[in-house]
């Protein structure tokens, strides 16, 4: 059979019409979408996993595949089917031109927080990223010339995140830290930035079930009745310990832009700025120590 039409009644859960031998199973999470999404599937999956474009997924047959190739494929299918996320099931992800690698335990980086990284990328420096997870944003500004420190509560997600750096050449020094309940330190930054959890419990039932079911709840979620938790332990982090006019960025949660912006004014912080994502949501926040 032709590659490309295994890999679709596989993905999309449709027997393929002519293919008797053919045993479609259940679409996956990521594939509700209708053909396009599946076809987009199809050639992000092949071009990460195999270097393949979507011409040679269309030329090939199954039988084309190695063993090994047709174990890994075979693999990544069934934790699609089981919803699992493709940048998971892959194994990695591409963040501001870079590939990271990713699995659960560290929450899968996202477009609008590469909005984030630009901006802070405007100036260089020292740097430190609270709760950096895949160490997407410390590795990337590193990258960019800043002299990063990255911290993190999850031992997991330190080990990801020192990978991430020693496979892309960046100087990061990764410390684990519970910013809820910080060690003493005399240590200052010009810039500290975080995206940390953001998201009330009360908002899981309108979000995709595989991010839901399958990223961790650490990086994600926060008390109904206290949404900006990490904000106010940051902010008051951040006080301490940035320079002389140095800065603070956050992403942010989209409904409470104006409730964050006063919180750090509440802190004595300058120049408050909130800048909105590609989509138009109120998605980042910047301020500035006087």
């Amino acid at each position: 059979m032709e590659l490309y039409r295994y890999l679709f009644s596989r993905l999309s859960g449709t027997p393929v019409q002519g293919d008797s031998d053919t045993t479609a199973a259940p679409a996956t999470a990521a594939t509700v979408g209708g053909a396009d999404s599946v076809r987009g599937l199809i050639q992000w999956v092949m071009e990460e996993t195999f270097g393949w474009s979507l011409t040679q997924v269309l030329l090939c047959k199954d039988s084309d595949l190695s063993a090994d190739e047709r174990e890994k494929l075979e693999n990544i299918i069934q934790q699609l089917q089981l919803g699992v996320p493709v940048q998971y099931a892959v194994g990695h992800t591409t963040f501001c031109g870079h590939r990271f690698a990713v699995r659960p335990g560290v929450l899968i980086p996202r477009p609008e927080t590469a909005e984030l990284v630009e901006w802070v990328g405007e100036g260089t420096g020292t740097l430190l990223d609270i709760g950096t997870g895949s160490g997407c944003i410390a590795v990337s500004l590193a990258l960019m010339g800043w002299q990063a420190t990255a911290f993190d509560v999850s031992p997991e997600a330190l080990v990801v995140a020192r990978e991430n750096a020693a496979a892309l050449h960046a100087a990061v020094q990764f410390e684990a830290c519970d910013i809820l309940h910080p060690a003493p330190t005399d240590r200052r930054w010009d810039a500290i930035v975080s995206n940390p959890p953001y998201v009330c419990h009360s908002e899981a039932a309108t979000m995709e079930d595989h991010v839901l079911h399958h990223e961790p709840h650490l990086a994600l979620f926060v008390p109904d009745d206290d949404p900006l938790l990490f904000y106010r332990a940051i902010a008051a982090f951040a006080r301490e310990h940035l320079t002389t006019g140095g800065r603070l960025f956050f992403e942010i949660n989209r409904n409470f832009p104006d409730e964050t912006a006063h919180l750090l004014q509440s802190f004595g912080f300058q120049n408050i700025e909130i800048r909105a994502d590609q989509f138009g949501n109120a998605r980042m926040i910047r301020c500035q120590k006087d």
